[in-house]
């Protein structure tokens, strides 16, 4: 547990209730103290869904902590259920509540004596976990409840469905793109001739996931939340699963063809090399694009690239392999994961960063001073201090990041969409000394500002105005050669004197 101004993940509890509140009439409880309770409101200010089912608190209050929190969790679940007659009901604690060491599994064990439907206890560790491991464990964890449980009442199917069939594994409520993404997942298997036999959790019912095993194999999109289940399912039921993100037409291509691999391998004469040949070449204007002079303008221009192991890896081999860019930074928050990561990036960039220090990263892209950054929306403030464009490609997100219009970030229509985000992410020709002619930037002072907290130099007025008649689109990085020369003279205030001199000293 880490006390941090921005977190990239949140922590655990988020991600069990994402999980609880996608799927259809499961109800989250959530056993935590007045300030934990934001789930609701961040959801229903994000997610734009027009019904959910809230998130009720079992709050920790005064009178809890004096006679213990039993029986007010018991009756909080028991009337959920007679009110709201779940499928299920999903107890979780918090960080904070975790320190009471209270046995909740016990608390469950008692309600379930009571209560109609089912109630499980989020089985994950607080204090260790954060929000995309939790729901990842969360996930697994109720699938495997539901298949055990239909196992023992002898209800679990047998055999596969008579044509080739797909779990889309992973798919979330508050996930980036990620209902824009299952309709074109959808549209792709249906262009391959793949049934989807369930998609989960989002919009699924627990009383479905015993048709699970149904399916021929399982794709998991998004490498944070699906795996263990895909995990579990091939482990106890001996289902294959593609687990490659289809982002970008050469990894849409290298996921469509490990579908081929898999029904080849189960007597299904499948090829689709004419398919992927004529959506790379017609359907998506990604191929296209690269090759036209639009794109060859960004050739060898500089990027930066940060977020979640998924839209991270996946993005800085688009950027490398598909358009020309030279990606000087790859980073990702996901620590855990550090391994995959870098073995992903290797040979598309110059440099990765694996941290969840939002302070240290700024400071590396104010060091790098790219052309733009694709990042998350923390990084999109960064950018804005030191006036570069950024897409946003990963959460941490935005309201803006869930686009009422159609905008998938996967298969070939996803192609397209990550053409347009990269390319309108840099400043393009004399887009910013236009800006500058006519008055339309609102962050010039913005780029006088450090992102380090500590730094030891103050600029006089003089040397101020002569830093904002730098156009710019190199104003930052005279700032930085300014304050670095500075230093090395052992100047404590930059002057417009100060300023001459670090010009001469570059010769320019």
């Amino acid at each position: 547990m880490k006390l941090a101004y921005w977190m990239y993940a949140g922590p655990a509890h988020i991600g069990t209730l994402r999980i609880a509140s996608s799927f259809k009439n499961v109800h989250a409880i959530m056993h935590a103290p007045l300030g934990d309770d934001y789930f609701n409101v961040m959801r229903s200010m994000l997610s734009r869904e027009r019904d959910f089912t809230p998130v009720t608190t079992s709050v920790v209050d005064r009178h809890v902590l004096a006679r213990g929190s039993q029986e007010k969790v018991v009756d909080n679940i028991t009337r959920k259920d007679k009110e709201e007659h779940p499928d299920l009901i999903v107890l979780t604690p918090t960080c904070t509540s975790s320190i009471l060491q209270e046995d909740l599994a016990n608390f469950v064990e008692r309600a379930q004596l009571d209560a109609e439907g089912d109630v499980m206890l989020a089985d994950v560790n607080h204090y260790r976990a954060n929000e995309l491991q939790a729901a990842d464990r969360t996930l697994q964890q109720i699938v495997e409840f539901y298949l055990k449980k239909a196992a023992k009442q002898g209800t679990l199917p047998e055999g596969k469905t008579e044509k080739p069939s797909v779990n889309i594994i992973g798919i979330t409520t508050l996930g980036f793109h990620n209902n824009h993404d299952i309709t074109e997942l959808k549209r792709l298997m249906a262009d391959l001739g793949i049934e989807v036999n369930a998609v989960i959790p989002e919009g699924a019912s627990v009383d479905e996931l015993k048709n699970l095993p149904k399916a021929w194999f399982n794709l998991i999109p998004y490498r944070e939340i699906g795996s263990l289940t895909a995990e579990y399912l091939q482990r106890e039921f001996e289902m294959p699963y593609v687990d490659i993100t289809p982002m970008g037409v050469v990894e849409t291509a290298r996921c469509i063809r490990a579908i081929q691999t898999l029904l080849n391998e189960r007597g299904v004469d499948a090829n689709y090399d004419q398919f992927i040949d004529d959506q790379t070449r017609f359907a998506s204007q990604a191929a296209w694009f690269s090759r036209s002079i639009d794109c060859q303008n960004l050739t060898g221009k500089r990027c930066v690239v940060f977020g979640d192991n998924t839209h991270a890896a996946a993005l800085t081999k688009v950027l490398s392999r598909e358009m020309g860019l030279k990606v000087v930074l790859a980073g990702t928050y996901c620590k855990y994961d550090e391994a995959w990561f870098r073995q992903e990036v290797e040979g598309y960039c110059d440099e990765v960063l694996v941290s969840e220090d939002n302070g240290a990263i700024a400071d590396k892209i104010a060091q790098l001073e790219p052309a733009a950054i694709f990042g998350t929306q923390m990084e999109r403030h960064v950018g804005k201090r030191l006036n570069i464009p950024c897409g946003v490609i990963a959460a941490p997100i935005h309201v803006q990041n869930f686009p009422v219009g159609y905008r998938p970030f996967l298969g070939y229509e996803g192609a397209n969409q990550l053409v347009d985000l990269i390319y309108n992410s840099f400043t393009l020709g004399m887009e910013d000394h236009l800006l500058e002619i006519f008055g339309g930037h609102d962050t010039k002072e913005a780029i006088t500002q450090t992102l380090s907290a500590d730094t030891d130099l103050n600029w006089s007025p003089d040397g101020l105005t002569e830093l904002k008649r730098v156009p710019g689109f190199v104003r930052g990085k005279v700032k930085r050669n300014t304050e670095k020369f500075a230093r090395e003279q052992g100047h404590t205030e930059i002057t417009a004197e100060v300023m001459y001199a670090a010009k001469e000293a570059v010769g320019a």
